[in-house]
C-alpha cells in the first residue's frame, strides 16, 4: 500500500533549539495513529512540520500524489481549542467554510456546492440550531465539533487532531471517537493524546516522540515498552477500583 506521506530523518526546532532528530515515519491510508510522549518531546513540532508551518532543519517530508490537490496538501487539522480567539467575529458557518480556503484562493465567493458540503457537516455534527452564532457564545464541545467540520470539508486523506479532549465535556469527547473510528474508514489519522487509556480503544499504533520517534505496531503498550522508549506518560490499568497509575521517571 502506497504511504500518504513518508518523513526520512527529520531533523526540526526553533533558532539554536534542536527539538526532533532523525525522525522517520511512514503514514498509510488506514492509518490511525496515536502521538504519545512527554511535555516539550517534540509531539507539536511534528505536527508543525508536517502542516508546514515550520522548515525542517534537515530530512524530507515527502506527500504523494494523492496527498496533493491543486497544490495544497489534503490535511485536515484540529487544533486545541485553546488556541482559538473566541473574541473574533466570525459564525459557526464561517468557521467551517473556512477549511475550504486555500493558498491560491484567499478571496472570492463560496460556490452552491461548497455550502452545500458545510451545511451537511453542521447538520451531521448535530450544531445546525447554532450554525449563525459567533464562536464567542459556544461551549468547548460546540466548538470542537464546528472545528472538526471545517478540518473535514476539505475532504482531507489525513486528519490531524491536537489533544482534540481538551476543554470538552465527556459526553462530546466519547462521540468525538466514536466518528473517528468510522471517518477512519475512508482516511488516515494522526492523533496527540495524552489520555492513552481513552485512545487505545481506538488507535491502530502508535507513535512515541521524545526528541525522536518510536512507531509501534498495534494498540497495545505496556509500561515497559514506553520505558524502553523513555516516553513517560500515565497507564491506565483496571482492576476492582478504576485506577491510574504514573511511573516514576528521572528528569
Amino acid at each position: 500500500m502506497e504511504s500518504l506521506l513518508e518523513i526520512h530523518n527529520l531533523s526540526a526546532g526553533y533558532g539554536q533549539n534542536l527539538v526532533l532528530q532523525g525522525v522517520n515515519l511512514k503514514i498509510k491510508p488506514s492509518d490511525f495513529i496515536g502521538v504519545i510522549g512527554p511535555n516539550g518531546g517534540g509531539k507539536t513540532t511534528l505536527l508543525k512540520a508536517i502542516l508546514g508551518l515550520i522548515t525542517p532543519i534537515s530530512g524530507t517530508i515527502h506527500f504523494s500524489e494523492s496527498m496533493t490537490s491543486g497544490g495544497v496538501h489534503r490535511i485536515g487539522y484540529l487544533p486545541q481549542i485553546n488556541n482559538i480567539d473566541r473574541q473574533f467575529p466570525i459564525t459557526v458557518f464561517d468557521v467551517v467554510r473556512s477549511g475550504l480556503m486555500s493558498r491560491k484562493r484567499l478571496m472570492g465567493r463560496y460556490s452552491a456546492e461548497e455550502n452545500e458540503s458545510a451545511l451537511h457537516l453542521i447538520e451531521e455534527m448535530g450544531i445546525s440550531d447554532i450554525r449563525n452564532n459567533p464562536i464567542g457564545e459556544l461551549s468547548g464541545g460546540q466548538i470542537q465539533r464546528a472545528l472538526l467540520c471545517r478540518a473535514l470539508v476539505n475532504k482531507p486523506a489525513l486528519l490531524i487532531l491536537d489533544e482534540p479532549n481538551t476543554y470538552v465535556d465527556n459526553r462530546f469527547e466519547r462521540e468525538l471517537y466514536e466518528k473517528l473510528k468510522v471517518l477512519n474508514e475512508k482516511l488516515a489519522i494522526l492523533l496527540v493524546s495524552h489520555d492513552l487509556g481513552t485512545i487505545s480503544t481506538y488507535v491502530k499504533s502508535y507513535a512515541c516522540v521524545n526528541n525522536s520517534l518510536h512507531f509501534h505496531e498495534g494498540n497495545t503498550v505496556t509500561p515497559e515498552l514506553l520505558k524502553s522508549y523513555e516516553c513517560p506518560i500515565q497507564i491506565i490499568s483496571h482492576g476492582d477500583i478504576p485506577h491510574t497509575v504514573l511511573h516514576q521517571h528521572t528528569h
